[in-house]
């Protein structure tokens, strides 16, 4: 296992012999690192933190310390990312606490550009793109293949549905459709389907254009949420996704936007 000289690396830390931690990187006690994972300089971390395969943590980024939440009180919690995330400089993840079910965590193949920040309880799926600078409050949930655009703030308890994708610099404050293309322009609004993002991933054109009639529907036919979803039972032909759309708005607690 390489390990630079100037590296701090707690003796009771399980480091497998592939991974690499680089100079002045500090690893606290029960924190574990999955083989091919590499850490590239000054990297911060502390436990109980689980670290899987051929991840690659960028200069100055900072895993799994307290949570800034004022209710926390040192309860024991963890942090868990998956393989092959790439975790940019100066990223800050914080580990979870009792109200959140002490876990915060990352799935596979994620991109966390410079200055992300990932709050406590936060769970981000797979294949998600976080843009530089963008913040996640305490207890967010981000769907696989999500991407937020640079310097989004996402409101704490927000759901981000998967698929869909998220302008830069928006505000975001209710739950976001999956599938849905949504900005921040004088107040956060859906602009229809994720085109061109569902396209590149192999969705059908017909499952587009579902999704696309569904969307205008919610947000573009002058009606509430209720009757919107009534027209969307009764005039789109079964599609499994449109059926996610519409148990992700059942689901939803802090309301969509539309």
């Amino acid at each position: 296992m390489p390990v630079h000289p100037s590296a701090i690396v707690d003796p009771r830390a399980r480091i497998a012999e592939t991974a690499e931690i680089g100079p002045y990187c500090i690893i606290g006690s029960e924190v574990e690192i999955g083989a091919g994972t590499r850490l590239m300089a000054h990297v911060y971390m502390e436990g109980p933190l689980g670290i899987g395969q051929d991840n690659i943590f960028f200069p100055y980024s900072t895993v799994g310390v307290a949570s800034q939440d004022l209710k926390y009180r040192g309860e024991r919690a963890e942090t868990r990312i998956g393989n092959r995330n790439k975790i940019r400089e100066f990223v800050t993840i914080h580990r979870g606490t009792e109200g959140g079910g002490k876990v915060t965590s990352i799935g596979d193949d994620n991109l966390l550009m410079a200055y992300v920040h990932v709050a406590h309880d936060v769970r981000v799926g797979d294949r998600v793109v976080l843009a530089n600078a963008v913040t996640l409050g305490g207890h967010v949930r981000v769907g696989d293949w999500a991407v937020i655009g640079a310097s989004t703030g996402v409101h704490q308890f927000c759901r981000v549905g998967r698929h869909s994708i998220i302008g830069g610099y928006s505000v975001v404050t209710q739950d976001v459709l999956p599938f849905s293309n949504t900005v921040s322009e004088r107040g956060i609004k859906v602009f229809g389907a994720n085109k061109t993002g569902l396209e590149r991933r192999g969705f059908a054109r017909d499952t587009v254009e579902k999704l696309q009639t569904a969307l205008r529907l919610l947000t573009h036919a002058g009606l509430n949420t209720s009757q919107a979803v009534e027209r969307i039972r009764a005039e789109i032909p079964a599609c499994g996704e449109v059926d996610e759309l519409l148990e992700f708005i059942h689901e939803s607690q802090r309301g969509v936007v539309k």
